[in-house]
């Protein structure tokens, strides 16, 4: 298999750790991609994002939720439940970390921007989504013994908070930073980190 990817990319980071925790890491192909304007990507995925995941068969796989679906299936021990409530649980907290991921690409690039053509409405709009995720986050009692693909999401998601200095996400939210601090010393978390390559 090939994974299409970004090394700064959030998503590509969730991909990678599920990959690693499930000890599939070997069985997969990483190959450096530019979302947006690598055409090579557009070739497997119209939308030309990463993470894209090429199949052995050549069927090309994305997003990354349902790419970490995909890659779930192929080995234990399962990363995304498969009864509920447990499963909603999960791809619940997935899809708000994914949620405030997305948020937090938009405050990127709104900083990216010269300064008359910020749009003040659009930042605040997303910082306030960012700011409330991690409300939640503090709030879900995330655990440090089963790294599920909620918790895998939040953990890639944080990553990023910190590597692009979004947002100083840790005053007012102690249980997420002391969680986070466990979490990123896993080797699926060190393996992944794109400041240590």
């Amino acid at each position: 298999m090939r994974l299409l990817y970004s090394a700064l990319s959030p998503f590509a980071r969730k991909v990678r750790v599920l990959a690693l925790e499930k000890g599939l890491a070997d069985r997969i192909g990483l190959e450096p991609a530019a979302p947006y304007q690598d055409e090579a990507v557009r070739v497997l995925n119209p939308l030309n994002k990463v993470p894209t995941l090429v199949t052995d068969d050549g069927e090309a796989v994305y997003d990354s939720a349902v790419i970490c679906d995909f890659l779930d299936g192929l080995a234990q021990p399962r990363l995304i439940p498969e009864s509920q409530p447990d499963r909603h649980r999960a791809l619940t907290l997935e899809a708000a970390a994914d949620g405030m991921g997305d948020a937090a690409l938009l405050v990127v690039r709104e900083r990216m921007r010269s300064e008359g053509e910020h749009r003040q409405d659009v930042f605040d709009r997303q910082l306030k989504a960012i700011a409330a995720a991690l409300d939640l986050f503090e709030r879900a009692s995330l655990s440090t013994d089963r790294f599920g693909i909620g918790e895998i999401a939040v953990a890639a998601q944080l990553g990023y908070l910190d590597a692009r200095r979004v947002i100083d996400w840790r005053e007012g939210r102690p249980a997420l930073a002391a969680w986070f601090e466990v979490v990123s010393k896993r080797g699926s978390m060190v393996a992944s980190d794109p400041s240590a390559g």
